[in-house]
Parts: structure tokens; sequence; C-alpha cells
């Protein structure tokens, strides 16, 4: 646990993959969430325009500033190509949110440096924590 306070406190940019602008889908819930508690959101997303008043991209590729956590809310047999993006973006952590498995995705982040974190959500992290 002492890990995920870590990487709470420090990171301050989080790019979503996969976030909806759809109110009632569980990315937007979070991503709302961690927003407020002050965290800079990039949703990435080619489907939409605009989440939480952000410009939304297409891919990590094209997201222009650096990037602290790389959350994902793509099913596992995506995860692959998102961790190599993440890479080649700079990104710290890996972050998959509940029920997004994916053990060579999850190595590969990690021979390349990047701290993962897999099948947890960040939001009821961050409340347990009380990382606000």
């Amino acid at each position: 646990m002492n890990q995920i306070s870590d990487i709470l406190r420090n990171a301050r940019t989080i790019a979503v993959v996969g976030l909806s602008g759809k109110r009632f889908r569980p990315s937007y819930g979070v991503a709302e969430y961690m927003q407020r508690a002050g965290y800079r959101i990039i949703p990435v997303n080619p489907m939409e325009k605009q989440v939480l008043g952000e410009t939304s991209y297409p891919d990590l590729d094209a997201v222009p500033e650096a990037i602290d956590i790389v959350d994902i809310f793509r099913r596992s047999e995506f995860v692959l190509e998102i961790v190599e993006a993440a890479i080649r973006k700079g990104a710290k952590v890996i972050w998959m949110q509940e029920g997004v498995i994916h053990e060579d995705a999850a190595h590969r982040a990690r021979e390349a440096g990047l701290t993962v974190v897999m099948d947890r959500c960040i939001l009821k992290d961050h409340r347990r924590l009380g990382a606000a």
C-alpha cells in the first residue's frame, strides 16, 4: 500500500485511456473524482472531443504533455498496445482498473522501468488513503 500512497502523492497528471463523456460510465465517475481531488485529467478516447472540460486525444502518442499515470479503462486485450505507447511517452505508472489484467503487459512495463498497479480502482485507493 506504501507504493500506491507514493504514486498518488507524487502524481499530478493522469491520462485516462477509455474515458467516456457519458456521466454514468465508471471511467467518467473515477476521472471526475480524481479531477476534483486536484489531479490534471487528460482524456484519451478517439470517440470524444472533450471530457470534463479537457481536450480528448485519440491515443497516448497524441498527448502533447508529460504524463505521470496512465489509467486504463479498456478491455485487457488492448492493454499491451497502451503500455507500449505509455513507454514511448515516458509515463511513470501504468494503472489498470479493476477487472483489467494483463500479466505480459505488466511485465513489459516493469522491464521498461514503469511502476504497475493492476486490477485496482484508483478512486477507491485514493479514498482509502485519504490522499486528497
